[in-house]
């Protein structure tokens, strides 16, 4: 796991879009218990409640839960929301490119080759 200290994003967010991103990607399968929030929070040498906070987010968003004495586990992934989010995702970074292929001066034209060619790698 990579924390960048100087982000604007805060640690917790990182964390949480870092263990997200593998259990959407089934890196982390369901079933998998996550590391201890003491474990972590050692291991990343950052606090305790910085950690906590960032299970408590992917808790409340349904895609871990506490087990007593046990520690996080990663809940059963409804495997159409998980391509859902992939498609809102990709539409996000889709619009960014074009935005700055609009800023660029790439034709439409253009634009549509870059990303075939891309495809096909």
């Amino acid at each position: 796991m990579r924390i960048l200290q100087n982000s604007d994003v805060p640690i917790y967010k990182q964390i949480a879009t870092q263990f997200k991103d593998d259990i959407m990607s089934g890196a982390i399968a369901e079933g998998e218990y996550l590391p201890s929030i003491r474990g972590l929070a050692k291991d990343l040498k950052i606090s305790v409640i910085t950690t906590m906070k960032a299970y408590e987010q992917l808790s409340d968003e349904g895609l871990i839960a506490p087990v007593q004495g046990k520690g996080y586990i990663v809940n059963p992934q409804d495997r159409e929301m998980v391509r859902e989010q992939h498609l809102r995702l990709l539409e996000q970074h889709l619009q960014n490119a074009m935005e700055s292929a609009k800023l660029a001066g790439v034709s439409r034209e253009e634009l549509i080759k870059m990303i075939t060619v891309l495809y096909e790698i």
